[in-house]
């Protein structure tokens, strides 16, 4: 039963179970978000990790740090309310180029995709770099080989990038037609297959050259500006 001390304030109990306090020290002392699976190789007792996330998600919920998942993983952060006093009010540019918001955008949306699908969707050839660059930012990585003559490369984005763009996954990504009341993108000129099949003006725009991926630079590039945490 709850105890009242004499200065009024009720002292809740504040125990939790074996492998909740497991569970929660696992996560702390984690390097890097964790899946189910790899807590579950690494506790002493046995029982429903699923549902011992989920209590001490609901127990965290209303401190200072939080427990969140993203893209199956598990990890302790900041509350978003309080990331400010976290860090210093200093902005930073880290601009990508124009190619590379356009092939990161075409990865997005298609992936898989081979760096011949990234340059037949944009209409041109880019530099060598351009998917090295968005590599090294851990947003891209390669997704095994395509099973045609050649077998060359496929793309895909990573956890980090949902993680970046504080996506849990990539269904979250807007739809065409909410790009499109956005003003991103003209509905009217573009297939709207064009997520994940590549093929994206309608046959009569085939002869027109404008990159519909450009003017999602307002989306992604919106982000680039962080803060340096000290």
């Amino acid at each position: 039963m709850n105890k009242i001390k004499k200065n009024n304030i009720v002292n809740f109990p504040g125990k939790i179970s074996g492998i909740e306090r497991e569970v929660e020290a696992i996560i702390f002392a984690a390097a890097e978000p964790l899946t189910v699976e790899t807590i579950e190789s690494k506790i002493s007792k046995k029982g429903d990790v699923s549902t011992v996330l989920k209590n001490l998600q609901n127990t965290y919920s209303s401190r200072g740090i939080n427990l969140v998942c993203i893209s199956n993983k598990w990890s302790f952060r900041t509350s978003e309310n309080l990331s400010s006093l976290m860090s210093q009010q200093k902005t930073v540019e880290r601009k990508l180029s124009k190619a590379a918001i356009e092939t990161l955008s075409i990865i997005v949306y298609n992936q898989p995709v081979t760096r011949a699908e990234i340059e037949e969707i944009r209409g041109v050839a880019f530099g060598t770099n351009t998917i090295e660059i968005l590599m090294e930012l851990n947003w891209v990585r390669p997704l095994g080989r395509k099973e045609v003559p050649g077998k060359p490369i496929q793309y895909g984005t990573t956890d980090d990038f949902l993680s970046h763009f504080s996506l849990k996954k990539l269904s979250d990504l807007p739809t065409v037609d909410e790009l499109g009341s956005a003003g991103l993108i003209d509905n009217s000129s573009i297939d709207s297959s064009i997520f994940g099949t590549g093929k994206f003006y309608k046959e009569k725009q085939e002869d027109k050259k404008e990159n519909i991926y450009s003017n999602i630079d307002e989306m992604l590039s919106g982000t680039l500006k962080t803060e340096d945490k000290e």
